[in-house]
């Protein structure tokens, strides 16, 4: 039951469109389709279940929960868990065929003791840092470290090893280019045999070089690319909500928290029923604008917990029309990049924002 007409619409044939293009452009190399975070928001089994269906080969979620979810949905394919756990998560990755990402020898141990307690062996990808500064073994004492780990526990097999670029979106190539170099390095004291991979959106699309076995896509699967490119690729979501009360106000009148915004003439404002509760950014309030009637419509001081208010001045609006918050109407467009601009924010954020009370419906299957 839905009480209010506010909700977000995930186009799957976009997804499937995306991940085709995407297979295309890399060519023979696979595709780990990264769907953590609820599939940045658009639905981790939908999303994941069509990702598959259209050419990629792994997924990769941060936490195991994430990876559970997906195996309870009956999704069989190989999961990495791109994060680090504690024992109960290593139990869980060992228990759900989850391949974990290891970065030292306690993960190793960690792990093994997981395998023993299953009477399982488990995967793990050596997640190397290059540059990030986040996770990872670091030199080539740390890898060695891992490597003798990993020879006193027979039940966890090194099937990967993994990097992540920081800057690969930058200005500049060096620093990618560097850590390039180092991940070669590091990979150097491994096996021939095992999966390579670095090259998120940004390097999948920019350092052909990057690829080598796998690339991770995240943010291009959902229609957007975090630098230039051909490939084209269409957004996923959008973002719904309805007006719910409409008046007329006069010169002077004042909206919303704070008193921000002063009308500087007659005006008519909507109120519509979406919020920061909605996890529609409030920092967007007074820079952004919605689509009602195919126009954009300012959105008028502070925006609410529940609420918020946008000038409809000039158009037929009524009590019921839709407001499109993402997305298309008419002629124009709203995405999230917009959105995050307004927000002083990020397009990934943006699009994972949507709190649990907004409902995803999903076309396009």
């Amino acid at each position: 039951m839905h009480c209010r007409n506010t909700f977000i619409q995930v186009d799957l044939s976009a997804i499937a469109e995306n991940t085709r293009a995407l297979k295309k452009e890399i060519g023979n190399v696979k595709m780990l389709a990264v769907v953590k975070a609820n599939a940045y928001g658009h639905g981790l089994l939908k999303v994941a279940k069509t990702a598959l269906e259209n050419g990629a080969e792994m997924l990769g979620v941060a936490i195991p929960e994430e990876g559970i979810e997906l195996r309870n949905g009956g999704v069989t394919a190989p999961v990495l868990v791109l994060g680090g756990v504690n024992e109960t998560g290593a139990e869980a990755s060992v228990r759900y065929d989850l391949i974990q990402t290891v970065f030292d020898r306690a993960g190793v141990e960690r792990l093994n003791r997981a395998c023993e307690k299953w009477g399982k062996e488990a995967q793990m990808h050596l997640k190397l840092d290059t540059g990030m500064g986040r996770i990872g073994a670091r030199t080539e004492e740390e890898v060695q470290d891992v490597l003798d780990a990993l020879k006193e526990c027979p039940a966890v097999r090194l099937t990967g090893v993994f990097t992540h670029f920081s800057d690969a979106d930058g200005a500049g190539e060096e620093y990618t280019r560097a850590q390039m170099a180092k991940f070669s390095r590091l990979c150097a004291m491994l096996p021939d045999d095992i999966l390579h991979h670095a090259a998120a959106s940004a390097a999948m699309l920019r350092f052909p070089e990057a690829r080598y076995d796998m690339v991770r896509a995240g943010i291009a699967l959902y229609g957007y690319s975090p630098v230039k490119t051909d490939v084209k690729l269409r957004p996923a979501l959008s973002y719904f909500t309805e007006i719910v009360y409409i008046k007329e106000v006069n010169p002077g009148d004042q909206i919303s928290y704070g008193r921000t915004f002063t009308a500087p003439g007659p005006m008519r404002v909507a109120t519509l029923a979406v919020g920061y509760g909605d996890g529609y950014h409030r920092l967007a309030g007074e820079k952004a604008y919605v689509l009602i009637g195919g126009k954009k419509c300012k959105v008028l001081g502070r925006v609410c917990m529940d609420q918020m208010m946008v000038d409809i001045s000039g158009t037929d609006a009524r009590v019921g029309d839709t407001a499109v918050l993402m997305g298309r109407q008419g002629n124009e467009c709203i995405d999230a990049e917009q959105v995050a601009a307004w927000a002083g924010s990020i397009c990934w954020e943006v699009l994972l924002s949507a709190t649990a009370r907004v409902p995803i419906e999903y076309i396009g299957e």
